[in-house]
């Protein structure tokens, strides 16, 4: 994956847990921070930090749009959107860093 790419993910505090919706233009790096605790703030405090849901972009622009649209989105449709390509919800660090 290239690491400078903007992505939009989802981090899970476990299946059907606590979900997150965070933007950025370093997948690996935001990643790294969140599963290793070193993101203040309700990642922190809810211990959100498996990565179970990314798509990328080609600008910060569209991503960004992205974010805040499924931001407004339901809870039953965040979950579908998850489990249409990660029905186990499986953590997706190898993924990104691959």
């Amino acid at each position: 994956m290239d690491a400078r790419r903007p992505a939009v993910y989802l981090l899970a505090s476990r299946r059907c847990g606590t979900l997150y919706i965070g933007v950025t233009s370093n997948l690996i790096q935001r990643a790294w921070q969140h599963r290793n605790d070193l993101c203040e703030g309700f990642t922190q405090r809810y211990a959100v930090r498996t990565p179970v849901y990314f798509e990328t972009h080609d600008t910060m622009e569209s991503a960004i749009r992205r974010e805040e649209q499924l931001k407004k989105w339901r809870r039953a449709w965040k979950v579908r959107l998850i489990e249409a390509t990660n029905p186990t919800w499986r953590d997706l660090w190898p993924d990104i860093i691959a």
